[in-house]
């Protein structure tokens, strides 16, 4: 990988005591892009690289995606009933308009390629930077082998124009699977925006 990553040093099996597997990892002691952003061209371009690095891994082996994991990996339809929940909320119809066009279209795209691993949650409070640069990728307890998209959210969430083309092409996957990826932020922001006590459902978002 062209980033460092998280490596396990201790690995535990559940016990009465604490009914969990549990893990120690090396510490990394990098800022993440939360505490510290980051030029977001750079950022595009290295963190574009090094999930096409992932993606290209072996991945025969892998896990498939689950509940364990938040289906990430799946088809963005798994949470078909939670959108349309959501956009029913929204009091702005032109809004619930586009959004609900947005999520048809990636619907009607498949991952058509064999699966490959994908990391799951591609956050800013997961990437670490040194220095303004991207330097460290952690956080892989949603990873899984399958359908890419959902590492592409990270364009829509925390990049825009040129740094978001630049991310996308980097990734090496098609216009479809962004599309997907842009299915996958749209669900977050719906459900996070019209959930119970949010307000969106009176007023809609601006």
């Amino acid at each position: 990988m062209p980033l460092p990553i998280p490596i396990p040093v201790r690995l535990g099996d559940a016990t009465d005591e604490f009914p969990r597997a549990w893990s120690i990892y090396r510490r990394l002691p990098d800022e993440d892009l939360i505490a510290a952003p980051v030029d977001t061209n750079l950022l595009a371009t290295d963190l574009g690289r090094f999930l096409a690095a992932l993606y290209a891994l072996p991945a025969a082996d892998g896990p498939p995606p689950g509940a364990h994991n938040f289906m990430r990996g799946a088809h963005p339809e798994v949470y078909d009933g939670a959108t349309r929940r959501a956009l029913a909320r929204l009091a702005n119809p032109a809004l619930a308009t586009a959004s609900e066009a947005i999520w048809e279209a990636a619907l009607a795209t498949r991952w058509s390629r064999e699966p490959v691993w994908l990391h799951g949650d591609v956050a800013a409070g997961n990437l670490l930077q040194t220095e303004g640069l991207l330097s460290v990728v952690i956080d892989f307890g949603c990873c899984s082998v399958g359908d890419p998209a959902c590492d592409l959210a990270f364009a829509w969430t925390d990049l825009s124009g040129g740094a978001r083309k630049t991310f996308l092409a980097g990734t090496g996957l098609d216009a479809d699977t962004a599309l997907r990826g842009a299915a996958w932020a749209l669900w977050k922001a719906l459900i996070t925006w019209t959930r119970p006590g949010s307000g969106a459902a009176a007023e809609g978002p601006a």
